[in-house]
């Protein structure tokens, strides 16, 4: 009956990391010889060869994988991979990814991070390795742009289709006058009469001016929203225009992004020729800022706000987790006007025959502020950093279990040998001699003897290479944890609300307040961490001079 830990492989190369040991070949051979040395069968290989780990989407193999995992086609415990960066480098594909893996009882182990999801740590790594991922692949991508930036300052186009009333001409616009006649009818009629964009698309319309069918746009009817595209577009004054939307996630969301009208943004003069007047462009753009109309969302949406703290702030009174709560207030003439968002004891009202006697309600967004500062500034005091890097660089002590191994090797060693010549000695009896049986019976029992011998040698030497793997294991999670922490300013203003939920309760055991609210208005006292950040107690001032008495824990929970 075979017993062995099921699991399958993933391997990916993009087309521009075919080499430096990521071939689909070099990672393959890592796998297999994990998972042979770990007793696990492999039960299914997936690869995707020249697919980009920026999202799950077109990753046949990938998606295969995910749906045998989801149907249990194999029953597997591990899904295998050479390192983080070839199962994905979104952040929010990679968690969404193991949620669902996890959901049908299946971890990932990253064999080069010596990563495991299904430890107390490896979930965490994952989650903050995969966005320091992203972190760099944004690097690359803003060392890209500055070439974009850099023609923009110049005045050149920065590719893609020509707006409407131009042409590309050698990679530079010219005026299209086919085109260009809508485009001086829609200002004119925008300055000069009382027409909005739809009234304009209308009178368009009606004029039978369509919009000239091109590569990008086969719709021939001007409608609103293109004309206020039109109308708030520098290109047609003759101007070129960077930055003016930028692609950012939506709130609440894994893996959703939409693009966002920028305020501040470079404006150049451009080589190319104006179609519309500075007189008759400025004359638009106080009409465009005049009728613009500014909403202010002040109560979110339901199920958009996360309480950060929930169970690690504890009551300075009863010592229970404090729970999050809202409260509504509203306008003297009984209309909605705003949620706010509290911590407070839920033991302040009567629980399970116990009542706690503090009925403080903490605001919300001071507490997780002052949180999120004092890490801040614990990870970029450059004393911490050395610390770190003392930490990443300290090499593993493994001399102790070394010396066991040597040990149990010389001892199977000197067994087989032993084996080896009762077996020669067995070969060598004479069928003829009178005490034949009893020799045979005496060196059978001593082989016997032998082979309890090297297994039990065998099965201590497979638990003490074991034992070293984990404490290398270890090493390699605990450097990651450190250069992660160095990432941690960055990598909390790119989390939204539920992922930095996660970090928190994945770095805090827990928030101690104080029972009244300081005269600074700070609350905070003392933050435990779970992990052994570093070597002793640390007081951190907070903006408003307040000192968190006590930052650290010294030793990990395990």
């Amino acid at each position: 009956m075979n017993n062995k830990i099921k699991v399958y492989t993933y391997t990916r190369v993009s087309t521009a990391l075919q080499i430096d040991g990521y071939s689909l070949e070099a990672q393959k051979a890592r796998m297999k010889a994990y998972a042979d040395y770990n007793d696990y069968e492999i039960v299914g290989e997936y690869e995707d060869a020249g697919k980009s780990g920026k999202s799950v989407e077109g990753r046949v193999a990938f998606n295969q994988m995910m749906a045998d995992i989801k149907a249990g086609k194999d029953k597997i415990s591990f899904v295998l991979v050479y390192k983080l960066s070839r199962f994905a480098r979104n952040a929010a594909d990679v968690l969404s990814t193991l949620q669902v893996m996890q959901d049908f009882g299946v971890n990932l182990i990253c064999v080069e991070d010596g990563i495991d999801s299904s430890k107390d740590a490896g979930k965490l790594m994952i989650s903050v390795l995969s966005a320091v991922a992203e972190i760099e692949r944004e690097n690359i991508r803003a060392q890209t742009m500055e070439g974009r930036l850099q023609k923009a300052r110049e005045g050149k186009w920065n590719g893609g289709f020509a707006p409407y009333g131009y042409k590309l001409v050698d990679g530079k616009l010219e005026i299209n006058e086919e085109e260009a006649y809508a485009i001086r009818i829609i200002f004119d009629k925008y300055v000069n009469t009382n027409m909005g964009a739809n009234s304009i698309a209308r009178y368009l319309d009606n004029q039978g001016i369509k919009k000239l069918p091109r590569q990008n746009g086969k719709n021939p009817l001007f409608n609103a929203s293109l004309i206020t595209r039109i109308l708030k577009n520098p290109v047609y004054n003759g101007k070129i225009a960077y930055g003016r939307r930028r692609t950012e996630k939506k709130h609440g969301t894994r893996n959703e992004y939409r693009l966002v009208n920028q305020d501040d943004y470079l404006v150049a003069d451009g080589i190319h020729e104006a179609i519309i007047s500075d007189d008759i462009w400025e004359a638009a753009q106080v009409k465009v800022a005049s009728q613009a109309k500014k909403y202010e969302h002040v109560n979110k949406p339901k199920g958009t706000t996360s309480h950060l703290l929930s169970g690690l702030v504890k009551c300075p009174i009863c010592g229970v987790g404090l729970l999050g709560n809202k409260s509504v207030k509203y306008r003297k003439d009984g209309s909605k006007y705003k949620d706010f968002f509290y911590y407070g004891c839920k033991h302040r009202k009567r629980v399970r025959g116990h009542k706690c006697t503090f009925n403080k309600q903490i605001r919300k967004e001071i507490l997780d502020e002052a949180v999120a500062e004092v890490i801040t500034k614990l990870v970029s005091n450059p004393k911490f950093a050395s610390i770190m890097q003392e930490k990443i660089n300290m090499k593993v002590d493994t001399t102790t279990v070394d010396k066991e191994i040597e040990n149990y090797e010389n001892e199977l060693r000197k067994s087989n040998l032993l084996k080896m010549r009762i077996l020669e000695d067995l070969d060598k009896l004479d069928i003829e001699d009178k005490h034949y049986n009893r020799m045979k019976e005496d060196l059978d029992n001593r082989l016997y003897k032998f082979y309890d011998k090297i297994e039990e040698v065998e099965r201590a030497l497979i638990d003490t290479k074991a034992k070293k793997r984990n404490i290398e294991a270890e090493k390699l999670t605990g450097d990651n944890i450190y250069k992660i922490l160095i990432y941690f300013d960055r990598l909390y203003e790119l989390m939204n609300d539920d992922e930095r939920r996660q970090l928190v309760v994945s770095l805090i055991e827990k928030i101690e307040i104080h029972k009244e609210k300081r005269a600074n208005g700070q609350w905070l006292k003392s933050i435990t961490f779970k992990l052994p950040i570093i070597e002793k107690d640390s007081l951190i001032s907070l903006d408003n001079g307040q000192q968190v008495e006590t930052v650290v824990l010294m030793s990990r929970k395990g």
